[in-house]
């Protein structure tokens, strides 16, 4: 890391009856003043509609800290209806500006320098979230409250269970996640189940996670704490919740909550990568990869590019480089591929899976295909099959239109390319369509569904050719 490298941090603190102990935790946070790689500093503070003289300390320091403190910006907020510490956090993010979000309680059990050694894992190692563990070793911790600590660490073996973590403080205040990413996030919790579904989230969004050892400093049940074995009780059952709930992505323009949900469908991403991989050469550049549902069932290659619009499977994409060096994410819009035209760079497979039937000009983005394929180089491309299915489930994934084989040859011929075969693929889902989509006008997958459909795939597969209804999709492989 270059010692120069630079970010910024938003410092989320949420205050619930916190009078005597609020002024110190918040001057506590002058440190980070202190922090070389630090260019911007923000701190929010969130009085959770608190009934005792907490109020009355805000609004003086309010006053008092930014005349006194121009390296940090500070931002008082207030609730006027106690919603618990989720949200107080999720106020919070609102108004957040920083490269980094942490979360600081306002008492005095964590010491705000441990931040600055969180910090540098953004920077060097690329981190998505970094975690402050009480249990991990370091300088000192205050021995108290064995029962306490027992649950903590029951229900962070819990949460490792389900998300496949080996976290040692699941339930540590200081949890510093990239802001984008946590803003992507939707958090449901109000009260301290918000430590369990944040991290379940950040697993199932394949965050690269790291822990640092930190100072902790526990105060007892006469000193305030405020956490107690109910609160543990509803962790666990939050931990069960959010580990089968696929709610990982907010609404947003690319419907990443659907492809969430598909995800789900193991077997059915791999059915749909054994159709196509018999074409599947060893140069490869896949156009709308997501978050590399068929991408993962297709490596390894000699190169592999995966490439998509949006940014946030690109970062997903990117996280799995690590240890696959023949794989490379990058950004591409369909609608115009000079950039890669520009690198010369070429293919002798293209992999476009339900991704032509979203563009205005389907004609343009098949002749971009072929403009990246190399000499004797093929395409394989798979549409929606079918206009008369076309229904509500289309409209909210941002179909134009679906295909029929006589359509999609005829796009194939427009763009300069030869059909070497046209596949069904998927007659099973048909019917289901028809009826959520026609019929029903449902607008999203229904879970059970999508449980349904991954378990019953090794059926559907063998029995697939054999069933008297046109398929769902078809599979074109196509030739320079």
């Amino acid at each position: 890391m270059d010692s120069t490298s630079k970010t910024s941090l938003s410092v989320i603190v949420p205050v619930y009856n916190e009078e005597h102990l609020v002024e110190e935790s918040l001057k506590r946070l002058l440190v980070l003043q202190n922090g070389t790689h630090l260019e911007k500093i923000q701190v929010v503070v969130v009085d959770d509609c608190s009934r005792d003289g907490t109020r009355d300390i805000l609004e003086r320091l309010s006053a008092e800290l930014p005349s006194s403190t121009e390296h940090i910006e500070w931002l008082f907020l207030r609730q006027e209806k106690n919603r618990g510490k989720g949200g107080a956090i999720q106020t919070a993010l609102n108004h957040v500006k920083g490269d980094i979000t942490i979360i600081h309680d306002s008492d005095l059990e964590y010491h705000p320098q441990d931040i600055l050694r969180m910090i540098p894992l953004f920077l060097e190692e690329d981190a998505d979230a970094v975690y402050g563990s009480r249990f991990a070793a370091h300088e000192y911790r205050r021995v108290l409250l064995f029962r306490h600590e027992l649950g903590n660490r029951f229900l962070t073996f819990f949460s490792n269970l389900v998300s496949n973590l080996n976290l040692t403080d699941m339930e540590t205040c200081y949890k510093a996640v990239r802001t984008t990413l946590l803003k992507s996030i939707p958090l449901k919790s109000n009260d301290f189940r918000i430590e369990p579904e944040l991290t379940i989230k950040l697993a199932k969004r394949k965050a690269k996670i790291f822990e640092v050892p930190i100072n902790y400093t526990g105060r007892t049940y006469q000193e305030g704490k405020k956490i107690n074995w109910k609160d543990g009780f509803k962790a666990a059952l939050a931990i069960a919740k959010f580990g089968i709930s696929d709610d990982i992505f907010t609404e947003d323009e690319f419907g990443s909550r659907i492809l969430a949900r598909l995800r789900r469908a193991n077997r059915f991403n791999a059915w749909m990568a054994e159709m196509i991989r018999p074409y599947i050469g060893q140069n490869v550049l896949e156009i709308g990869s997501g978050v590399g549902n068929v991408t993962n069932k297709l490596i390894p290659r000699k190169t592999y590019y995966a490439t998509d619009i949006n940014p946030l499977y690109l970062h997903t994409i990117n996280n799995l480089k690590e240890d696959k060096p023949y794989l490379s994410a990058a950004y591409l819009d369909l609608n115009d591929v000079a950039d890669f035209r520009n690198q010369n760079k070429f293919f002798d497979t293209v992999i476009c899976l339900n991704v032509i039937e979203h563009l205005d000009d389907d004609i343009q983005a098949m002749k971009n295909i072929a403009g990246l394929i190399e000499k004797n180089g093929k395409a394989v491309v798979l549409v929606p099959r079918g206009q008369w299915l076309y229904g509500t489930l289309d409209e909210i994934l941002g179909h134009k239109r679906r295909y029929s084989v006589e359509a999609l040859k005829k796009l194939a011929d427009e763009a300069g390319l030869r059909v070497h075969k046209i596949v069904s693929f998927n007659r099973i889902s048909s019917i289901p369509w028809l009826i959520n989509g026609k019929i029903l006008k449902r607008r999203t997958f229904g879970y059970f569904q999508i449980l349904v459909l991954n378990l019953l795939t090794p059926i559907f597969k063998r029995i697939d050719k054999y069933l008297p209804v046109p398929s769902m999709s078809l599979i074109a492989i196509l030739e320079k």
